[in-house]
C-alpha cells in the first residue's frame, strides 16, 4: 500500500533559482556536477524555467574556492610546453577559463528575466558542456600531479560579466562573441604546441573544447541578433558601440576565420577582422 506522499507528484524545481544556487557553490567539482545535473533535470521535465521570475542578487557572486590566487594577467609568467610543469601550468589556465565559463553561463540563466525559454535552455546546455571541459582538464591536470588552484590565475572573464550585469544585449555581445570567441582563435596554435611536445592526450581535450565552443559562440551570436532584431537596430554597429562603451579587449589576430564562420559571424564582421589581421602590431602589444 502506498502512502499519499509516495504517490503525490514531486514539485518542479525552478531551474533559474537552482542556477543561482549552483553559481554560489564554491567547490569546483560540486559546481560542475550540479550544473550537469540541472541540465538533465530540465531535459527530463523535473525542472521548470519560469522566464518572468526575477531575483535579488546575493552578495559574494560567484562562489569559488580560496585558491587559485587571482592576479593581474601581466603577472602570469609563461613556461615552455616542452616541460611537464609548463604543460601543467597551461592546463591549469585552461581549467580556470572553463570554471569561469560555468559561472558565466549560470549567471545568464538566473540574471536576465523575460527572455524566451529557449534562451535559458541554451545557457544551461553551455553550463553543462563547460562543466564537462573543466572535468576533463582537472582529470588531465591530476595526471601531472596537480589540481585546480595550484597556480595563480586572472579574473578577466568574470570582470566583463560584472560590467554587463545590467544589460543582456551587452552580455551577449561581449562575453560569448568577444571573450569566448577569442578561444576559437587561440585553440589551434595551443593544440599544435601540445602535439609538438608529444602531449596527444591534452591536445585531444582541446579538440573537444573547440568543437563545443563553436556552438557556444553560435548561441551568443543567435541571442545577440535576436535582441538586435527585437530592438530594430543593426547588429554590427551595435557591437562596435558596446565594445567601446564597456571597454572590451581590443581584438588581435591571427583569427580562426573558419571556426568564427561556423560560430555564426557574418561576412561583414569577418572582413573587419581581416582588416585588423593585416595591421602591424601596436607598440604596446605583447
Amino acid at each position: 500500500m502506498h502512502s499519499a506522499d509516495s504517490i503525490r507528484p514531486q514539485a518542479l524545481i525552478c531551474a533559474r533559482a537552482e542556477a543561482l544556487a549552483i553559481l554560489r557553490e564554491s567547490a569546483p567539482a560540486l559546481k560542475a556536477a550540479a550544473a550537469q545535473a540541472l541540465y538533465a533535470r530540465v531535459q527530463h521535465g523535473s525542472a521548470a524555467i519560469a522566464p518572468e521570475r526575477s531575483f535579488d542578487e546575493p552578495a559574494g557572486l560567484p562562489g569559488r574556492p580560496a585558491r587559485p590566487e587571482l592576479v593581474e594577467p601581466r603577472k602570469l609568467g609563461r613556461r615552455s610546453m616542452q616541460s611537464c610543469e609548463g604543460r601543467a601550468v597551461l592546463l591549469h589556465a585552461l581549467a580556470h577559463i572553463e570554471f569561469n565559463a560555468i559561472n558565466l553561463a549560470l549567471d545568464a540563466v538566473w540574471r536576465f528575466c523575460a527572455m524566451p525559454e529557449a534562451f535559458y535552455v541554451d545557457w544551461l546546455k553551455v553550463a553543462l558542456e563547460e562543466a564537462h571541459h573543466f572535468s576533463l582538464l582537472s582529470a588531465r591536470l591530476a595526471e601531472f600531479g596537480h589540481a585546480y588552484g595550484d597556480f595563480p590565475a586572472h579574473d578577466g572573464l568574470w570582470d566583463m560579466c560584472e560590467r554587463t550585469r545590467g544589460d543582456v544585449l551587452a552580455r551577449m555581445a561581449l562575453v560569448p562573441r568577444t571573450l569566448e570567441a577569442r578561444g576559437l582563435d587561440a585553440s589551434p596554435p595551443i593544440r599544435a604546441r601540445l602535439q609538438q611536445a608529444g602531449d596527444h592526450a591534452s591536445a585531444a581535450i582541446l579538440d573537444v573544447i573547440l568543437r563545443d565552443e563553436i556552438g557556444h559562440v553560435l548561441i551568443g551570436n543567435r541571442w545577440f541578433r535576436h535582441l538586435c532584431d527585437e530592438a530594430g537596430i543593426d547588429a554590427h554597429p551595435t557591437y562596435l558601440r558596446l565594445a567601446d562603451e564597456y571597454r572590451a579587449p581590443k581584438l588581435r589576430g591571427p583569427f580562426n576565420f573558419e571556426a568564427r564562420r561556423d560560430a555564426g559571424f557574418e561576412e561583414e564582421e569577418l572582413a573587419a577582422l581581416a582588416g585588423l589581421d593585416a595591421q602591424p602590431p601596436s607598440r604596446d602589444a605583447g
